[in-house]
């Protein structure tokens, strides 16, 4: 009888331990999902750098830019070759994007630049990538109805739906910027300013590497930078 309670305790035991163990790589398996998902969602939400594209944006510098004919927000067509002899900013935006958020609805920073050297007689290109269904891609009736809330001073807001222009620059997030010179050779590629955070609290103390270029370009001088890397959500492109 002693015998068969000291089993029967054993076996009590060996059945607890093979619980807590199940307990304890069900617990750490949740865990190790939860960090993965998080990881994931953070470089969705950030962006998952594809080397082609990186290779295509850098390897632009100092060469004519790829030919950019699109529609319009307003219906009409934009061809870059119209603004040969014009600085040319090109701005990649997706409005829901919390990137594009932070230099547009919680500081007015992109609306600012936009203004500032319009006024000098750059063209700004705000450029759209987003495919049908994908998050950023508007009817023309709410994108111009966004500009207008927004105080967008674009030049024009090019809608390329099917992301022919987006790739031929390799344009990877929102917001990804680039300045065109007077002869049409890329100049410069890349963020707009030199703190990837999503908090417009750091705009101020950051280096504004477009506003940088501008005002050297447009002084004549040679940029002091000419490629950084883009930061904000991936462009949402089509298959």
């Amino acid at each position: 009888m002693i015998q068969s309670i000291l089993k029967r305790s054993h076996l009590s035991q060996a059945s607890a331990k093979t619980s807590a163990t199940s307990a304890y790589r069900f617990a750490a398996g949740r865990i190790y999902t939860a960090a993965v998902f998080s990881a994931c969602l953070a470089l969705v939400i950030t962006n998952c750098r594809d080397p082609e594209l990186d290779a295509r944006s850098t390897g632009l510098i100092g060469n004519p830019a790829p030919a950019i004919s699109l529609q319009d927000s307003k219906g009409a067509t934009v061809n870059l070759a119209d603004f040969k002899g014009k600085v040319v900013v090109l701005e990649w935006i997706n409005f829901d994007c919390p990137f594009v958020r932070k230099h547009y609805d919680k500081s007015n920073n992109m609306q600012t630049l936009q203004k500032k050297y319009t006024e000098q007689g750059v063209v700004w290109l705000s450029i759209n990538s987003s495919a049908p269904g994908k998050q950023g891609h508007f009817d023309s009736a709410e994108i111009n109805k966004r500009m207008q809330a927004k105080g967008s001073a674009a030049t024009a807001y090019l809608l390329d739906s099917d992301g022919k222009v987006g790739r031929a620059y390799g344009a990877q997030t929102t917001p990804h910027m680039y300045i065109i010179d007077t002869e049409g050779v890329v100049q410069y590629q890349g963020a707009i300013d030199s703190n990837s955070s999503a908090s417009a609290d750091t705009i101020p103390d950051a280096t504004n590497y477009v506003a940088q270029g501008l005002d050297e370009l447009l002084a004549g001088k040679a940029l002091t930078t000419t490629t950084t890397k883009s930061y904000g959500c991936s462009v949402k492109y089509g298959s």
